[in-house]
């Protein structure tokens, strides 16, 4: 088996991981990159959830070098190579894009979000916690930043809805993609708890401001929590 892919993957996985540093790291859209501003939208979670990020990184970059130096000629990770590739390659310029413009850096996350989905369907059922779990965990938070994207957009652009029910509109697609990544793969958990951990994050940001979006996260976290149990047993 050729070591190429799994070079490439480890090449981009370093870039991937080392764009906060180049690009001078990402906070959030500044309000004003928007033409109604989004100050402290409800759609968002609260600002500890973002931390997952350290995680995520660190696991893709173990998960990279596992895959370069102890199973580069190992048939059975081939499949899942090429797609996350494909999402990290891009994805190392994807702060860089978000300072400059929030709408092609909502067509860059759903780019790095499919190829994440096609990665971690193609992840081998063996090596769990060195692939199939850190790829699951990057594709479940960026489902639910997928989703945050969309529901900033269409607030920030004022388009017939107000903030509140895109947040609302993004939670449902959130949960509807996540259900449906869960129930066909039947199992990658940790998948489905990135997920529920972005929820908690929205309830925390809305609990004393938007009760209605904080309820219908609570209840995205018992959909998205139960199915996730289900892939676990």
């Amino acid at each position: 088996m050729d070591p190429v892919k799994a070079i490439f993957v480890f090449v981009a996985t370093v870039f991937f991981v080392m764009s906060p540093l180049m690009s001078g790291g990402f906070s959030g859209f500044d309000p004003g990159q928007f033409p109604i501003p989004q100050d402290d939208p409800p759609v968002q979670p609260a600002g500890y959830a973002f931390s997952i990020w350290g995680l995520i990184y660190i696991w893709l970059l173990v998960s990279a070098g596992v895959g370069l130096f102890q199973r580069a000629r190992d048939e059975t990770w081939e499949p899942a190579r090429l797609p996350l590739f494909l999402s990290l390659a891009p994805g190392a310029a994807w702060i860089g894009v978000a300072q400059i413009s929030p709408v092609w850096a909502s067509v860059l996350l759903w780019w790095m979000l499919a190829m994440a989905l096609w990665a971690l369907a193609r992840t081998p059922f063996t090596d769990r916690w060195t692939f199939q779990a850190p790829v699951a965990v990057y594709a479940g938070w960026l489902t639910a930043a997928s989703w945050v994207s969309v529901g900033l957009l269409g607030a920030g652009y004022g388009l017939v809805f107000g903030p509140v029910v895109w947040a609302l509109i993004a939670l449902a697609g959130a949960l509807v993609t996540g259900a449906a990544v869960l129930l066909a793969l039947d199992r990658a958990p940790e998948y489905g708890g990135a997920l529920v951990w972005a929820l908690v994050g929205v309830i925390v940001a809305n609990a004393t401001t938007t009760p209605l979006v904080a309820f219908a996260a609570i209840a995205g976290v018992v959909l998205i929590g139960l199915l996730t149990v289900r892939t676990a047993t």
